[in-house]
């Protein structure tokens, strides 16, 4: 039989659970839903979420009695999201736009420079979390922040570049005599 301070602990681990669920739930499927295949997606948030429980005492910015900050859990979950995601095949994510030019930047990038830039730009993410999240200093993120923005502009620019060549010969209206 379980005494009460055993009940009253797990009582409170599933309380704490729950609140971080509450908040990272949403965020998390997002994130997924950007790396993965939409077939993927609730296996992956699953597992995340069982290692997320099991894990629970370890969440930092994880408080009893109150929701947590998602700016205090979130870069955790997102690092331990990226562990579950290792673990799963990948296959392309379909491109429901077309920002062909822009993928093709973001290709030309490593996987971590990659990463970090989906951090910043769609989740919104500071250094200092993307750090969390990557396991990374915050001024190792910084730098490559800086770095694979300027990679992607160059890209961008030269993509750019080109089109508006190709552009300006076909709108000078020559026959091709």
């Amino acid at each position: 039989m379980e005494s009460m301070t055993e009940q009253e602990t797990r009582r409170l681990r599933r309380a704490r659970f729950e609140g971080l669920a509450q908040v990272v739930t949403a965020p998390l499927h997002r994130y997924l839903l950007r790396r993965t295949a939409p077939g993927m997606v609730e296996d992956v948030l699953s597992e995340t979420m069982l290692v997320l429980w099991r894990r629970i005492d370890h969440v930092p910015g994880l408080r009893d009695g109150s929701l947590p900050d998602g700016d205090d859990v979130l870069p955790w979950c997102y690092r331990v999201a990226r562990g579950c995601l290792a673990n799963v095949p990948q296959v392309a994510v379909p491109v429901v736009t077309d920002h062909s030019d822009l993928h093709a930047a973001l290709a030309a990038l490593g996987e971590l420079d990659r990463e970090v830039i989906r951090l910043w730009a769609w989740e919104e993410l500071a250094p200092r979390q993307i750090a969390e999240a990557t396991g990374m200093t915050a001024n190792a993120v910084s730098v490559r922040l800086h770095r694979a923005k300027k990679k992607i502009a160059e890209q961008l620019q030269s993509g750019r570049k080109k089109a508006e060549l190709a552009g300006h010969k076909m709108s000078e209206g020559r026959s091709g005599q």
